[in-house]
């Protein structure tokens, strides 16, 4: 019996992470935390008038929230939920994304000309500009880290710029502003597919990350005749491939409802009812939920993946926008 008893005791893991869903609210100054096993906001970052994007470093020792009022990145320490550090910026800020290794942060740099900003994580200071044709709007890592992808609503553009020499490789123009993306991997974890977002178009573009070109535009069921979304320019704004590779998830503003697509042949799954105007979206690691912000009911709707049903709805701040998932240690 006492064998027993030391085999079960080994057998449960020395550590364990713990997942936290962070959830910015542009219209607030404040940052909400959910706890996704409960469904409950857990905690909460105060400070950060109208914060925008948000990053977790992998270590999950700092949350980075960009900061529209005071154009800075601010560094918070993720135990004690204060701010440690705020990085002046080239510009007023949008969206970031930090590198799969800690070491940089990029941040979308949205004030004319437009730029992303990277971040020494190590010393916390800007260290270069890299000049956008257009205010930049969204920035993301590709899931293999080997890539910046940046998004430009003005400049009609999308720019994939190298992380290794930081210096921008190709560009593709659309016919409306570049909004999300979300990205699809090949088998050996290189980008396949980027789903873009674009104002104005109640869908998204498909582009051929190889080819460097457009393939295909998506459409997502139609809206009721004359309905318009309650943020100019948006009737469709989130979207995200599940970490299992199998759904493509697309937020409509103008259905209040977020579409579930397969992968990879992009057939319709359903649709999923959620807050008024559905804006980001967030996995947890496992793909069991998704959690969709809902900016003109001030919550969050979290979704099971597998029923496409929503289990709850999470009251947050005013207007809530961007969110991402953080593994903490």
């Amino acid at each position: 019996m006492r064998f027993m008893r030391v085999w079960l005791l080994l057998a449960v893991p020395l550590a364990a992470s713990t997942i936290r869903i962070i959830q910015t609210n542009s219209a607030g100054d404040n940052v909400h935390i959910i706890d996704p096993a409960t469904d409950k906001v857990v905690a909460e970052i105060t400070g950060i008038e109208v914060n925008h994007g948000a990053a977790a470093a992998p270590d999950g020792s700092r949350y980075y929230i960009s900061n529209e009022a005071e154009s800075t990145l601010d560094v918070v320490d993720a135990k004690t939920l204060r701010i440690v550090r705020n990085i002046p910026l080239s510009g007023h800020p949008n969206n970031i994304a930090a590198s799969p290794d800690g070491q940089r942060v990029y941040v979308s740099i949205i004030q004319a000309p437009g730029a992303v900003d990277v971040i020494d994580t190590a010393s916390l200071e800007k260290v270069k500009t890299i000049p956008m044709k257009g205010g930049v709007h969204n920035t993301y890592v590709t899931p293999d880290g080997r890539f910046i992808v940046a998004g430009s609503i003005v400049g009609k553009l999308l720019t994939v710029i190298d992380r290794k020499t930081e210096q921008p490789l190709w560009v593709l123009p659309f016919d409306s502003g570049v909004r999300p993306m979300a990205f699809e991997k090949n088998a050996d974890g290189s980008t396949g597919r980027i789903f873009v977002q674009l104002s104005n178009v109640h869908g998204f573009a498909v582009v051929d990350f190889a080819t460097r070109k457009e393939v295909a535009r998506v459409s997502l069921p139609a809206a009721p005749q004359g309905k318009k979304p309650d943020i100019e320019g948006t009737p469709s704004h989130g979207i995200g491939v599940s970490p299992d590779g199998k759904t493509l998830w697309v937020d409509s503003s103008l259905n209040s409802k977020v579409y579930v697509y397969a992968l990879p042949d992009l057939k319709l799954l359903g649709g999923v009812d959620v807050g008024r105007t559905p804006d980001w979206l967030t996995f947890t690691p496992d793909s069991r939920k998704v959690y969709v912000s809902n900016a003109a009911s001030n919550s969050v709707s979290a979704i099971d993946v597998k029923s496409m049903k929503e289990v709850a709805r999470i009251p947050v701040g005013q207007v809530p926008k961007r969110n991402i998932t953080a593994i903490l240690p």
